[in-house]
């Protein structure tokens, strides 16, 4: 007889439903003791994984030892995601390599799981990320949050289609097409031939820029080598996309782009990471894309503030591809239309050499004039000028319309973006707030920019007056002047959530803010860039440089021919830089007024925001370099767009540029030193793009 004290007899005097509870919890015990018992059989060949603990304490950011259970033998391999038991809990991490044995005495915890067989972290790319962290006194997890994108189960399951052979490219046709800037033709062949030639590239007026990235990407393919091409937003993407796929064909890059959906960039990021694409084109998170056998990185419009990450360590794109082409032995491109002082060191130092077009190809692709002439009395009003276009510009307009679309760029956008009163010219303010009042539209009253409040019985404290004029007008404001003055030609607006890629050749006014000008088929015809004394105004260390630049891009865009009309004074050095088109001229005039005031990038900073008593610990801990000043701190209240709390101060550290590398260790260890003892917060940024 069955013993009556049996697990079976009692399982059968249970009711059904309870039997197969039990049943399935007996099982689950199981199959949980089977798995330990897994975990606790280590490998014999490389037991050992160091794995990047995805942690954002300073004090921890070093890979830690675990230990490789035989049933991940094969797929916890460098590069894979993985949980790992982290102070209590399951964190997520990499492996960044596997070792035969440890350096840390004592038992192992074993690796918990393998996430993903996929490889996303690439040996290359985990080196980089270290050099950043360095560079930028940050951590490498938060590096790497920039580098691997959020994992897409289902679309990891796709296979990922290869490139098609041959690539479509046509050597020679690159090479003329290069051969107008001068060395243009021979860095090409260099790429061709294997070779890691790092140029800065100062563009004519009219180059078709996104040709000239492909040919040079499409040189580099040929060689063997990836490329990774870095623009500063989705419009440039589509542009420097297009041109890729009449250049390469087809199938032979991806973009990679934060609004592309988390699906299809992971999509794009797997092509990349198995090498199936060996071309990638994006944004500045593209600049750590895995790329196979990387030979070329290239960067456009370098001193786009798109180009600087907003989220700690706050690298900067240019800086991060440099990094990246010493690391991995790469040829560099960085041009643009105008020139940073950065880029501008790069030539000096040596590191680069400049292509440039020659002064014949410069001075014939576009005229640039300058007016500041208008039918206001200037001595009494000095802002009247920029109510309206200028009398000379509509006759400019008028004439080029007869060959194609002319582009318009205004500083601000809207409608009217202030307001003074009409006969004292004091400005408007709100009597509820006393915020700036603003037009939104023709017909419609005015109210606060801050608190949005209607104001339509405003009368002037200072005269009474109830009169209303607009020193500051909006695009669409110039717009409506544009359409009045032209009846019967179209005018098309590009600004703020409304941004062109680009509009069709034939005749028509484009009204764009800086940033938003759309290309236009075969270029524009005419180039009308107004209130140049609001880009000059602007309390900041680059004003004449960013200046300068938004300039430079909107008269690229011209029709080889074209003609630029920019109304402000002709004597500035920025302006005259722009009649000449030697923005390398005036980098160069820049830099060296900077030299002297001890600025970047003679110089290197770093600035430390928090509360003053955070401050003040940071400042005791700090190990500074020899030559280290400190300046400040100072309060701050937010000017200039940032988000801070109510009470910060900012500290600004500044070394002579030798001793950058001293400055950013130093930086580091604070980081780790507040860390550890859980001090306040203080933001930290190495060399911010402006102060």
């Amino acid at each position: 007889m069955t013993d009556p004290g049996s697990d079976a007899d009692q399982l059968l005097e249970l009711p059904g439903f309870v039997r197969d509870r039990v049943a399935e919890g007996r099982a689950k015990a199981r199959a949980t003791k089977q798995r330990k018992a897994a975990e606790a059989e280590i490998t014999e060949v490389d037991p050992v994984a160091r794995v990047l603990v995805d942690v954002p304490l300073a004090h921890l950011d070093r890979p830690f030892d675990y230990a490789v259970p035989v049933a991940m033998a094969d797929t916890a391999r460098p590069g894979v995601r993985v949980k790992v038991r982290f102070a209590g809990q399951d964190v997520d991490g990499y492996v960044v390599a596997r070792a035969a044995q440890s350096d840390h005495p004592g038992k192992l915890a074993p690796l918990r799981r393998v996430v993903s067989p996929e490889q996303v972290l690439s040996a290359e790319v985990a080196a980089l990320t270290a050099t950043i962290a360095e560079r930028y006194a940050g951590t490498r997890s938060d590096v790497l949050r920039l580098a691997v994108p959020a994992r897409h189960a289902t679309t990891e399951r796709e296979a990922s289609t290869p490139a098609p052979m041959p690539v479509r490219w046509d050597a020679a046709s690159a090479e003329r097409a290069w051969a107008e800037h001068e060395p243009g033709a021979a860095f090409l062949r260099h790429l061709r031939d294997g070779g890691a030639p790092r140029t800065v590239w100062h563009a004519a007026a009219g180059t078709d820029w996104p040709q000239l990235l492909a040919e040079a990407a499409a040189a580099t393919l040929a060689s063997g080598r990836g490329s990774l091409l870095v623009v500063s937003d989705r419009k440039a993407v589509a542009r420097l996309s297009a041109a890729l796929e009449s250049v390469l064909g087809p199938g032979h890059h991806v973009a990679l782009t934060a609004d592309a959906g988390p699906a299809e960039r992971y999509r794009s990021f797997l092509a990349v990471a198995r090498g199936a694409v060996r071309v990638v084109v994006g944004t500045r998170a593209a600049a750590l894309a895995p790329v196979r056998d990387l030979g070329m990185v290239a960067l456009w419009d370098d001193g786009d503030d798109n180009h600087a990450e907003p989220r700690a360590p706050y690298p900067h794109a240019r800086e991060v591809l440099v990094l990246r082409a010493d690391h991995e032995g790469a040829a560099a491109l960085i041009g643009g239309f105008a020139r940073t002082v950065e880029a501008d060191q790069l030539v000096r130092t040596g590191w680069a050499h400049p292509i440039a077009p020659s002064r014949a190809l410069a001075r014939g692709r576009v005229t640039v004039a300058v007016t500041g002439a208008t039918d206001f009395d200037l001595e009494r009003d000095p802002l009247a000028r920029v109510s309206r276009v200028p009398r000379d510009a509509f006759a400019i307009i008028k004439s080029a319309l007869e060959q194609g679309p002319v582009l318009v760029q205004t500083p601000r956008r809207g409608y009217a973006a202030a307001l003074a009163c009409d006969t004292c010219r004091t400005p408007a303010r709100c009597t509820t707030c006393t915020g700036p009042l603003e037009l939104t539209g023709p017909v419609t009253p005015p109210r606060c920019r801050w608190c949005g409040i209607e104001a339509e019985a405003w009368s002037c404290p200072a005269c009474g007056g109830h009169g209303l004029r607009a020193p500051v007008v909006g695009d669409a404001r110039t717009a409506e002047e544009l359409g009045r003055a032209f009846p019967g030609v179209r005018v098309v607006s590009s600004s703020g959530d409304r941004v062109l890629e680009t509009v069709p050749g034939r005749p028509a006014i484009v009204v764009a803010t800086p940033g938003a000008e759309p290309a236009a088929e075969s270029g524009y015809a005419a180039v009308l860039l107004l209130d140049t004394w609001l880009a000059l105004g602007r309390p900041d260390l680059r004003t004449e440089e960013e200046a300068l630049r938004r300039w430079s891009n909107a008269a690229g865009l011209v029709m080889p021919g074209g003609r630029v009309l920019l109304v402000g004074d002709p004597g500035h050095p920025a302006v005259q830089a722009l009649v000449r088109w030697d923005q390398p001229g005036f980098a160069v005039r820049d830099a060296d007024q900077r030299a002297l005031a001890h600025l970047p990038p003679a110089s290197r900073l770093a600035s430390l925001t928090g509360e003053a008593g955070a401050l003040a610990d940071a400042r005791t801990l700090l190990a500074l370099p020899d030559h280290a000043e400190l300046l400040g701190p100072v309060p701050l209240d937010g000017a200039g767009g940032e988000s801070l709390e109510e009470g910060e101060q900012r500290l600004v550290v500044r070394v002579p540029h030798s001793e950058g590398a001293a400055l950013s260790a130093a930086l580091g260890e604070l980081q780790r030193l507040r860390s550890a003892r859980r001090l306040d917060p203080v933001r930290i940024q190495v060399d911010p793009p402006t102060l």
